[in-house]
């Protein structure tokens, strides 16, 4: 168990996820044996001399770890046993300090720190057996440093080489940083797949036009003058290694040293508009000690060829353009992408043709913006994040389509896909038609397109802002739920060549049209008041059908009509956009939700259509509890209405699930039994998905009325999935009879 020589050590060398082919090719370079890609790293094998090769050179590596041992681990005792049964007192030195992590589980080891505890424990035994101490641990700086993986039933022992990350070159200052810097690992990883080093050997020139921190530029700089990314590093993992060789390592780094070669003249241009990102990246280089191969300047992307000309007078050098363009999620606001976008395509249409492009982006949308598809893709993670690199030629021609839009301008808007001509022409057609139905019924906020074609399966929504200014619509653009089997980035690319395609034909500006992938999660508010009727409300635009449910335009309007000199129930604040229009002219008005906040926002509302007094009230409690206690007092109302959501989990439903298609026959008929005599019902559910099994009310004198179709509004029609919408007329007694 474990090595005996350091002639022929057991290796595996840790990368970011899709870089395992770049590390592999890396360390072949490097004079590693039996190297193997796996995931998440490469297993190799090699001489000490090496193993530090490894360190110092690799670019790619996060860690390098030696193997010391396979042990058992069936349960928490086997591999207690396995561990103390290693030799620990041949590599731990008297008086180091230790730390043990873990990754992985099974059956009987389900909690990494738990398995960690246990590792550590049995080295500490041991070396007590053996030494009469234990080492002392460290969390922040360990002497010595175990990682233990498990698989299925054994576990692996590793020594970690490398010691802290090896992104952490040394030239970074602690605590002085742009925000959400690239990672230098990552950085090199893009350069390395985008062929720097041959470009970098055949005269190439490397432009970042958002350095940021100068991450890219700097790596790009290391490469070009082939200096070990690891020699301003002064820690090391083995250095707490009882077999670590210090004449070897030194004479290591001396021919590491040795291989340098200071560029003759800059070769790497480096801006960015911010100037405090500018001087962090200046610093930056000059602590990694290549200062004379990057020229920075301070300026926007779209002015790259001005800098390109002032700076070297030429372009027909061959080269490649870096970006780490601001993703939106962390720096930039959606709305500010657009211009972020333009000012990049504007700086690659600057350079030469023939040159390289490669790019680091969550956004499969920036193919739209620049009007190309990349020859490869890199799946990886910046941070926790999930991202690609993607790599571009310029040769190819950039891919564009005329748009003539409905105010008669006609531009060129770039597109990722060539399929996207006849979504553009599709979209201008029913955009047509749906402007003049819009316009003849004074209606704002409306949908223009909803899946006509399959590939394209989009729901498109206008809003026009109450304010009426010129600039004052706003489109948004939900992608409804793919298949599986639909590539992630086509039906990014398609979203986004559709935002740009949208924003040319419907005349609104590109920071206003918001697209919304169907998977994703974490969404900015986007917030804008809009007016339907005489009314106003402030919807969230990303949040789909939030508070104001465009396919519910036509039971607001009736629920107007119901409540006029009436006393009105709302089950669910859901409905409160319904319920405003209803308060307008009603003699009462209450709105019960379990929810506080969602009653907050109902209040929210009619307060601020100047909807307020005490015959205005909110009550907060379970429906469901709410309409027994009523119906026990014998308390009455003329019109109840009812926009309820398909499905709330406990804690918004008042402590027990709600869960409508179970619900829905008790709710009405809980709901009608305290309808006034002559009363209305009005029910709605916005979910357009949700379908109503048989309807069976049971109430004497209830008389059930499905009124979907005659409460689909125009621009709805030929939607696929409608809101299901039924009324409850409570007769009088004598009708009964």
């Amino acid at each position: 168990m474990g090595h005996t020589n350091n002639t022929d050590l057991e290796l595996f060398a840790r990368c970011a996820s899709g870089f395992e082919q770049t590390l592999a090719a890396e360390l072949k370079d490097l004079r590693a044996r039996r190297v193997r890609p796996l995931r998440g790293g490469v297993a190799f094998f090699g001489s000490l001399a090496d193993a530090y090769r490894a360190c110092l050179w690799s670019r790619v590596a996060t860690r390098v770890q030696l193997v010391l041992a396979r042990v058992p681990a069936t349960d928490a005792q086997a591999l207690y046993n396995g561990v103390v049964g290693f030799a620990w007192e041949e590599h731990v030195p008297a008086d180091a300090t230790i730390f043990v992590d873990a990754h992985g589980q099974n059956d009987q080891l389900r909690n990494t720190k738990f398995t960690a505890l246990k590792v550590k424990d049995a080295l500490c035994d041991r070396l007590r057996d053996r030494r009469g101490t234990r080492p002392d641990v460290s969390t922040t700086q360990p002497d010595f440093s175990v990682n233990v993986a498990l698989h299925q039933h054994k576990a692996t022992l590793y020594l970690n080489l490398s010691g802290p990350s090896l992104h952490r070159r040394g030239y970074r200052e602690d605590g002085v940083s742009t925000e959400a810097p690239l990672k230098e690992t990552l950085a090199a990883g893009l350069l390395l797949a985008a062929d720097w080093p041959r470009l970098s050997r055949e005269g190439g020139m490397l432009v970042d036009p958002m350095c940021g921190s100068g991450t890219l530029a700097i790596e790009a700089a290391l490469i070009l003058e082939n200096r070990a990314p690891g020699l301003l590093r002064t820690r090391w993992g083995f250095q707490g290694w009882k077999r670590h060789d210090e004449r070897l390592w030194a004479s290591v780094v001396e021919q590491a040293e040795a291989a340098c070669r200071a560029a003759e003249a800059p070769r790497i241009l480096a801006g960015d508009i911010d100037p405090q990102a500018l001087a962090i990246a200046r610093d930056n280089a000059k602590r990694a000690q290549i200062p004379s191969a990057i020229r920075f300047y301070k300026g926007d992307a779209q002015k790259l060829d001005r800098y390109l000309k002032r700076l070297y007078g030429y372009q027909d050098a061959p080269g490649l353009l870096v970006a780490n363009p601001p993703y939106g999620q962390r720096l930039l606001s959606g709305q500010e992408l657009p211009q972020t976008y333009a000012a990049l395509s504007a700086g690659i249409e600057a350079i030469p043709t023939g040159w390289h492009v490669a790019l680091i982006t969550p956004d499969a949308g920036v193919d739209s913006a620049l009007g190309r598809t990349p020859h490869t893709t890199i799946s990886c993670f910046n941070g926790p994040i999930a991202t690609w690199v993607r790599l571009y030629r310029t040769d190819e021609p950039r891919l564009e389509h005329s748009i003539t839009s409905l105010a008669g301008v006609t531009r060129r808007v770039p597109i990722a896909q060539k399929n996207s001509a006849q979504f553009a022409a599709r979209l201008r057609k029913v955009a047509r038609e749906r402007s003049r139905w819009a316009r003849k019924e004074q209606v704002a906020c409306y949908r223009i397109y909803d899946a006509d074609l399959p590939e394209f399966a989009f729901a498109i929504d206008l809003f026009a802002l109450a304010e009426r200014d010129p600039e004052g619509q706003y489109v948004r653009i939900v992608e409804h739920r793919r298949p599986s089997s639909v590539d992630s980035q086509q039906a990014a690319q398609r979203l986004a060549d559709a935002s740009s395609i949208a924003s040319a034909t419907l005349d609104v500006p590109r920071s206003h049209v918001l697209p919304l992938a169907w998977e994703q999660d974490a969404r900015e508010p986007y917030p804008i008041t809009v007016a339907e009727g005489p009314l106003t409300f402030t919807i969230d635009l990303a949040k789909p059908d939030a508070r104001l449910p465009l396919a519910l335009r036509s039971v607001r309007q009736l629920a107007g009509e119901l409540g006029h000199n009436k006393r009105v129930a709302c089950l669910f604040a859901t409905g409160a956009s319904a319920l405003a229009h209803a308060a307008a002219n009603a003699q009462s008005t209450i709105v019960v939700d379990a929810s506080k906040p969602q009653l907050d926002a109902a209040r929210a509302l009619l307060r601020d259509n100047g909807i307020a007094g005490k015959q205005h009230r909110t009550h907060c409690q379970d429906v469901r509890m709410w309409l027994e206690g009523e119906a026990r007092a014998r308390r009455s109302y003329d019109v109840v209405l009812c926009v309820a959501p398909s499905w709330l989990p406990a804690k918004d439903a008042g402590g027990r699930e709600w869960d409508l298609r179970a619900e829905l026959n008790t709710l009405l008929r809980n709901a009608t039994a305290i309808l006034a005599s002559g009363g209305t019902l009005l029910f709605a559910c916005p979910d357009a998905d949700f379908t109503p099994g048989p309807i069976n009310v049971r109430t004497p004198g209830a008389r059930v009325e499905d009124i979907t179709s005659r409460v689909v509004p125009h621009d709805f029609a030929r939607s696929r999935k409608t809101p299901c919408c039924l009324l409850v007329h409570k007769d009088q007694p004598s009708q009964i009879g």
